[in-house]
């Protein structure tokens, strides 16, 4: 169902996909992107593949699939999952999951839910400040992606968020579109995943009469995914360390780096774990509640699910072991897989920082904070208590 109030938000509609193509296969990346994504075709072969697309599902099945394999194939050893045949084929969701990486959380959430379980490709979250250039735009829009937008005084982001939650109760419920968003603004980047309590109020913001109700009818499913090898893990804890000192500003070029980063790094074993959707009767104790304990209590379900279904890995144990100095969960790892991360923990030691050990507890908090949260209620119980 179109709706010309979203058209700067919404993705491409089908009628939209084939000048999209010409724009993006005429680019000056083309040939770069299309080495990555079809090594053994030639450019020019690849050009006309992607000139002859017209519909979003051509440009998913023939493009988006076949770049999501290149990266498993080359950056992941195993990808694993659970939860996704629980999901209803004839429902739409709202998922909502914790962040790690920039681009791939949402690529192979999508991958697993469109290509292996046969459910309709859901829309997904696209940051306005990524979207620096025409190609991103023609190839993020093409792939069902909706712009998010970032910044402005206090009254845009209001309005904003007011058009945005608007968007996404639009997509769900008349366009009978799934959604993917992430659950906070930002990556985790210190390993603690939780959910902004402001994401829940925007979910409402549509329907702000009856917020139990309201969420209920979005179907929100937490999702959590997790990495072996975080991704852009030393970034992170540069990016950790520096924030301690002065206010971190974003260099030129560096979310570029980052999406680069995560893509190529090697991630070692992945895993995504689909949640249970959040039903009326989940949401109906915190009915009559004040917005912000409201809020809070329904972040804390979420988080819940997220920190329960995140997959620990040995990374995630001998990092807590390291910081303990103890071998408490040394049963959980082998000392090839500990000395493997070793070296990568005396590479940070070894970069030009003043405090080395600061940045060094910063890193392995990245991988030993979830082992503390694995399984817990809530991150924020001395609020719920207040």
């Amino acid at each position: 169902m179109k709706n010309e109030k979203f058209d700067d938000l919404r993705p491409y509609y089908d009628e939209e996909i084939a000048d999209a193509m010409l724009r993006i296969a005429d680019s000056e990346c083309f040939p770069v992107l299309s080495a990555f994504v079809y090594p053994d075709k030639e450019v020019a072969q690849v050009k006309n593949m992607l000139k002859s697309y017209t519909t979003i599902e051509e440009f998913q099945s023939q493009v988006t699939k076949a770049w999501i394999e290149q990266v498993i194939s080359r950056s992941i050893r195993r990808l694993s999952y659970d939860g996704y045949e629980n999901l209803d084929k004839n429902k739409r969701y709202l998922f909502i999951s914790n962040h790690r990486d920039i681009v791939l959380d949402a690529s192979l959430s999508q991958y697993i839910l469109h290509f292996m379980f046969g459910h309709q490709s859901a829309e997904i979250t696209f940051g306005s400040n990524l979207m620096g250039s025409q190609l991103v735009i023609d190839i993020g829009k093409s792939n069902k992606m909706f712009k998010v937008i970032r910044g402005g005084s206090v009254r845009d982001f209001y309005e904003n968020s007011l058009h945005l939650s608007d968007y996404i109760r639009h997509a769900i419920t008349e366009k009978h579109e799934s959604i993917w968003i992430a659950q906070r603004n930002g990556r985790t980047k210190d390993g603690i995943d939780a959910t902004d309590q402001g994401i829940i109020r925007m979910f409402y913001m549509s329907s702000p009469e009856n917020p139990v109700k309201a969420l209920a009818e979005l179907n929100i499913v937490p999702v959590a995914i997790s990495y072996q090898w975080e991704p852009c893990d030393l970034l992170k804890a540069l990016e950790l360390y520096q924030s301690r000192f002065e206010k971190y500003v974003k260099k030129p070029g560096e979310d570029l780096n980052s999406i680069l980063t995560g893509i190529l790094q090697s991630k070692g074993d992945v895993h995504i774990s689909v949640g249970t959707p959040l039903s009326e009767s989940d949401l109906a104790p915190f009915a009559g509640l004040p917005n912000n304990k409201f809020n809070m209590q329904v972040a804390s379900l979420i988080d819940n699910q997220i920190h329960k279904r995140y997959k620990l890995t040995c990374n995630n144990y001998i990092a807590h072991d390291i910081r303990a100095q103890n071998e408490q969960y040394a049963s959980n790892y082998a000392e090839e897989e500990k000395k493997l991360f070793v070296q990568r923990y005396n590479k940070v030691l070894a970069t030009e920082v003043e405090d080395k050990q600061t940045l060094g507890n910063i890193f392995l908090g990245i991988y030993a904070n979830p082992v503390d949260c694995h399984g817990c209620t809530t991150i924020f119980p001395f609020l719920l208590s207040q």
